[in-house]
């Protein structure tokens, strides 16, 4: 008997939907998955036997054929455990599971037939939404995440045994209906710009990148407060819009770094990588492509300290991120592309020792050393940073002044009110910031005059 089961396959963090295809035939006992699975769904034909057996039921002793339609698309991943095994249970009863055609199933079985959460279970469920499968079987542990889902009908079931029986039509599963972490925004940076004593211009700067999403490269000494500065600047970002907060999720779960409680993710994210990260871990990779610091920071920020420090190979493959706003990664499976849509902030000190310019420390550094510190930075690469500005060290009476500057909300208040200026301004256009403008657009929009004409050459000479 042949039976059909409904689930899906990422690829990246958008999914495609896959039929699971059983046949129990004569035969040798054999259990064979055909249809580009990895070596994941392939060992899964052991668990999916002492799920079955510790349920309390009888597993064929036959030979069972498993298929995932479409064969032509690379599929991975644990969640495929439930929907074999349902379909198995489905081919020995005789029933086709035409009646379970509204559903999708995603779960992953140990071996005595309980269901673990999946990494994944959003853009898996959103992919069975998008194909008109609205009803959705998973474990307790992905069901708030997959709530997050809008027009989602969530079913719950602890272990195999309760998905059997409701299957056979037995006894139904639970529908979850709580939302109550829904749309509550928590402040999970706990910083203010008013902490910032000083550097007044550097804040107005942070401004100007927030509004105009504008990548941002502070170049200052030790203790000038680089770090800070950039640390504070998730705090002034616009709130982020639901289908922003939805791809951010989605990133996150794919990546498994969802807490326990499936909450969505309400702010903009901040990745802070270090000098000696990898070019996997920064742009994504693996032979499961996993999302790297890249993507990880879509929609939000994404602060490389010392950038110099950094690989050469790392800095100069953050050109085409920056220009396009994704990340493709190539394999012999197939093409994937992660979204990366960042602010990207660096910090730097002016030379290698720290201290050139600064009135209190006298530089070490010879000539041949400051030009090699600078230019492990290409200008390809700061092209692609909008705005550079020198930070100095704030000075002690500015500190012990007492007095406060502006704080996140007063700046937020302007960056909002900036944005709001650029979606009129752009209403006709298909961008949003100034960040965005193209050559054509720039004439445009941004048209010098005499006054303006002759003072731009004088001020535009970068770091180099």
């Amino acid at each position: 008997m042949l039976s059909k089961v409904n689930t899906a396959s990422l690829a990246g963090i958008d999914g495609h939907l896959v039929k699971v295809e059983t046949d129990i035939g004569s035969g040798l006992p054999a259990y064979n998955v055909i249809g580009l699975g990895d070596t994941t769904i392939k060992e899964s034909g052991d668990r999916i036997r002492s799920a079955i057996i510790n349920s309390g039921y009888k597993y064929p002793r036959n030979r069972v054929t498993v298929n995932l339609s479409p064969a032509d698309t690379r599929k991975a991943g644990t969640h495929f455990d439930l929907p074999i095994a349902v379909g198995v249970l489905l081919a020995e009863a005789g029933r086709t599971g035409e009646h379970l055609a509204e559903y999708a199933f995603f779960g992953e079985l140990s071996l005595d037939g309980r269901l673990s959460p999946v990494r994944g279970a959003l853009p898996l469920a959103l992919c069975a939404i998008e194909n008109g499968i609205r009803k959705i079987v998973v474990s307790p542990g992905n069901a708030e995440e997959v709530s997050l889902a809008r027009g989602a009908v969530i079913y719950t079931a602890d272990n195999l045994r309760q998905t059997a029986e409701f299957v056979k039509g037995i006894s139904p599963l639970r529908i979850y209906n709580s939302r109550e972490n829904h749309g509550k925004t928590l402040d999970l940076h706990g910083e203010d710009y008013a902490d910032v004593k000083g550097q007044e211009s550097a804040k107005r700067t942070m401004m100007i990148c927030a509004a105009g999403a504008h990548g941002v490269l502070m170049i200052g000494p030790p203790g000038a407060g680089k770090t800070m500065l950039a640390r504070r600047l998730p705090t002034i970002l616009p709130a982020m819009t639901y289908e922003e907060k939805l791809q951010v999720t989605k990133i996150y779960s794919v990546s498994g770094m969802l807490d326990n409680s499936g909450r969505m993710i309400e702010e903009r994210p901040f990745r802070a990588p270090h000098h000696t990260i990898t070019s996997a871990a920064m742009f994504g990779g693996g032979a499961r492509p996993k999302p790297g610091e890249f993507s990880l920071a879509h929609y939000g920020v994404l602060f490389l300290d010392e950038i110099p420090q950094f690989r050469r190979r790392i800095l100069d493959s953050m050109r085409q991120p920056l220009e396009d706003g994704n990340v493709v990664i190539a394999r012999q499976g197939g093409v994937v592309m992660f979204p990366a849509n960042v602010i990207l902030v660096a910090a730097s000190n002016p030379c290698k020792c720290g201290y050139l310019g600064d009135p209190l420390h006298e530089c070490t550094c010879t000539p041949g050393q400051i030009a090699a510190y600078r230019g492990r930075l290409s200008g390809p690469v700061l092209d692609r940073i909008d705005l550079h500005v020198g930070i100095d060290r704030v000075k002690y009476e500015e500190i012990a002044g007492g007095g406060m500057g502006m704080s996140s909300a007063e700046m937020k208040a302007e960056v909002e009110k900036a944005r709001a200026v650029q979606l009129e301004r752009y209403r006709d256009e298909e961008i949003f910031f100034n960040s965005q403008l193209t050559v054509r657009m720039t004439g445009h929009y941004c048209r010098l005059g005499g006054e303006e004409r002759s003072l731009w050459p004088r001020h535009t000479k970068s770091w180099r």
